[in-house]
């Protein structure tokens, strides 16, 4: 079993959005994509921003994501050159 489930992981990264607006992540697609792109960021050697007990990528992006340690950006404010 994933833990944190999808459902707990969606509702931790849209704590902060207030009612009427919309949501930072809407479906388990786009939390999937949001983890894995934190993951090759890790491959890539960017350091962790929690201390997880695993070494796994994808655990630490997840970990991260949950604890809100990572902030999930829509591609219109990535500032792309």
């Amino acid at each position: 079993m994933l833990h944190p489930s999808y459902t707990d992981l969606m509702n931790e990264v849209n704590k902060g959005v207030e009612q009427g607006e919309h949501p930072v992540v809407n479906s388990r697609y786009s939390i999937v994509l949001a983890a894995a792109k934190r993951a090759r960021q890790l491959i890539d050697g960017s350091r962790p921003s929690v201390n997880c007990v695993c070494n796994k990528p994808l655990s630490i992006a997840v970990e991260e994501l949950y604890e809100g340690k990572v902030k999930i950006m829509c591609e219109d404010e990535e500032g792309v050159d």
